[in-house]
């Protein structure tokens, strides 16, 4: 597999002519996962679980890479929703929406843009 990798690279950065391709390796796709992971969910104990981290503070790191890169990035806004029955609910929640309070017999929902 490591050897697919490096010939893989290889070709890449001489088709591309980028020789800075040659400078990934697999630690360098695990750390772009994390940090796209962790953009896109702001859920620290999900990218420790999806890297196989035992101490938070190693996951930690990850927080600053996605701070840097996503400085001018507007990505911390949600769609919203208001469920008013048990059928909505379960759509939002299907639908990959977060439950955040009930209010007024209104349940409202939120999901990452």
């Amino acid at each position: 597999m490591k050897t697919t990798f490096l010939r893989a690279k290889k070709r890449l950065a001489a088709k591309l002519q980028n020789p800075r391709l040659l400078n990934i390796s697999f630690n360098t796709l695990r750390h772009w996962k994390a940090t796209t992971e962790y953009h896109k969910t702001k859920d620290l104990i999900h990218v420790q679980e999806v890297l196989g981290h035992k101490n938070i503070e190693i996951t930690r790191g990850y927080i600053y890479i996605e701070k840097a890169l996503y400085k001018d990035a507007k990505n911390d806004n949600f769609h919203t929703k208001v469920a008013k029955n048990q059928e909505e609910i379960v759509q939002l929640l299907d639908a990959g929406f977060d439950y955040i309070l009930e209010k007024d017999g209104l349940a409202y929902f939120r999901k990452r843009k």
